[in-house]
C-alpha cells in the first residue's frame, strides 16, 4: 500500500508510510494471538486467475502466518459451477475454526457476486461486503470494521492531519467498494464522492477539486500528477505486478 503526499495542507512535502504503521499493527495482532488458547482462522475463497487477485491473496497468507493466525485458501477455477462456491462458503459459516471469511473480489464475469458474497454469514465477513454488513457500518452498528477503510483510516490518523471538512474522492472498482469507503471517510467529516475506474474518464473534475485522492484498483498510473490539484492528498491501496516485482 502506497501513501503519499502531492504537497500538504500546510504548505510542505508529507510522505504518509504505510510500512511503519502496518508493523506496528501486526506486532500488535501477533502478541494478542499468542496468549489466546487457539489461532484464530481466516479463510479465502479464491475463483480464477486474475494476477492481481492472486498477488493479494498471496500477501494476506503470508501476513496471517507471520502473526500466527490459522490461514485457510479454498480455489476454485473459472470455470466452477456458483452453487459449488456457495456451498463452500456455507460450510466455512459453520466451522468453528474458521473467524472469518473473504470470497476475493473481482470475480470472473459469468458469476453473480453478490448472490456469492450474500452467503457470507455477517459475523465472519471480514471485508464487510455483506449487505447487512453495510448496513450496520452505515448507522455505525458493525460488528466490526473492513478491513481496508480500517487501514485508511489508520493512516490517515498517524499524519495527524485535520482532514475535517475536506473534499475526498475514492476510486473503485465497484460501486460497493466505493460505498463501504465513503461512509468511512465520512465518519472523518469528509466530503466524499466515489468514482467506478472504469469510468473514470467521466470523475477527472471530481479528482482535480479533491483534497484526498483514495484509489485501491491495482491499475499503475491510473491516476497522474495531471489530474489533481495542489495540495492533494493521494493513497494508492492498490496492489499490483510490474516486470515481476509487486508494486504497492
Amino acid at each position: 500500500m502506497r501513501f503519499f503526499v502531492i504537497s500538504g495542507y500546510n504548505g510542505r512535502m508529507n510522505i504518509l508510510l504505510g510500512k511503519p504503521v502496518a508493523e506496528a499493527i501486526l506486532a500488535d495482532l501477533k502478541e494478542k494471538i499468542s496468549k489466546e488458547k487457539s489461532a484464530p482462522g481466516l479463510a479465502v475463497v479464491l475463483v480464477g486467475n486474475d494476477k492481481a487477485s492472486g498477488i493479494y491473496v498471496g500477501l494476506k497468507e503470508k501476513k496471517a502466518k507471520e502473526i500466527g493466525m490459522d490461514f485457510s485458501l479454498f480455489q476454485f477455477p473459472a470455470q466452477s459451477r456458483e452453487d459449488e462456491i456457495i456451498l463452500k462458503i456455507r460450510g466455512l459459516n459453520k466451522d468453528g475454526r474458521i473467524n472469518g471469511i473473504i470470497v476475493q473480489v473481482p470475480l470472473p464475469e459469468k458469476f453473480d457476486t453478490q448472490r456469492i458474497i450474500n452467503e457470507i454469514s455477517p459475523e465472519k465477513d471480514v471485508d464487510g461486503f455483506h449487505p447487512e454488513s453495510i448496513d450496520k457500518f452505515e448507522r455505525g452498528t458493525e460488528i466490526f470494521w473492513p478491513v481496508f477503510p480500517k487501514a485508511i483510516m489508520a493512516l490517515l490518523e498517524s499524519s495527524q492531519e485535520n482532514v475535517s471538512g475536506k473534499n475526498a474522492v475514492v476510486v473503485a472498482n465497484s460501486e460497493k467498494f466505493g460505498e463501504v469507503m465513503k461512509s468511512a471517510l465520512e465518519r472523518k467529516g469528509l466530503l466524499v464522492e466515489y468514482v467506478l475506474s472504469k469510468d473514470i474518464s467521466k470523475g477527472i473534475e471530481k479528482i482535480k477539486n479533491a483534497d484526498i485522492v483514495v484509489t485501491a484498483v491495482g491499475e499503475p498510473g491510473i491516476i497522474d500528477g495531471g489530474m489533481l490539484k495542489g495540495g492533494a492528498v493521494v493513497i494508492d491501496g492498490g496492489i499490483t505486478e510490474e516486470k515481476e516485482k509487486v508494486l504497492g
